[in-house]
């Protein structure tokens, strides 16, 4: 009896769901920043306006760049882990290659593995003499 390669779906489902949960969190993040930035923004109107200080802005300056380097930081590592997400998405579906087979009138016949293609090889080059 001849057998395929099965894909795991439930390994590639788990895949997906930290792929998903990874993309959520850099969106969420994104508008954390973005409110963020809305509220610098109002506190640099007050002051242009006479309603702060400048050394009111000048702390709210601090707290502000130290929360926009964290949320910075998170959006980084969640990219990181949706592109090793990704990365082991493909190696999954990237063995699942198929492999040849026929049928015939005794039977079926193949299931030899394609070929990998030469594309990671290198050529030797003769060296120069001097």
């Amino acid at each position: 009896m001849v057998h395929i390669n099965v894909m795991n779906e439930s390994f590639f489902a788990k895949i997906l769901k930290d792929f998903n949960v990874a993309g959520e969190l850099i969106r969420a993040r994104q508008e954390e920043k973005q409110g963020l930035l809305d509220e610098f923004d109002a506190e640099c109107k007050r002051f242009f306006f006479g309603k702060i200080s400048e050394k009111a802005l000048a702390s709210s300056v601090k707290k502000t760049n130290k929360e926009l380097q964290r949320l910075d930081k998170g959006i980084r590592e969640n990219m990181a882990r949706s592109r090793g997400a990704g990365d082991r998405a493909l190696k999954l579906v990237s063995a699942q290659a198929p492999v040849g087979f026929r049928a015939t009138l005794s039977g079926i016949s193949g299931g030899k593995k394609m070929k990998k293609s030469a594309k990671g090889k290198k050529k030797k080059t003769a060296s120069k003499k001097k």
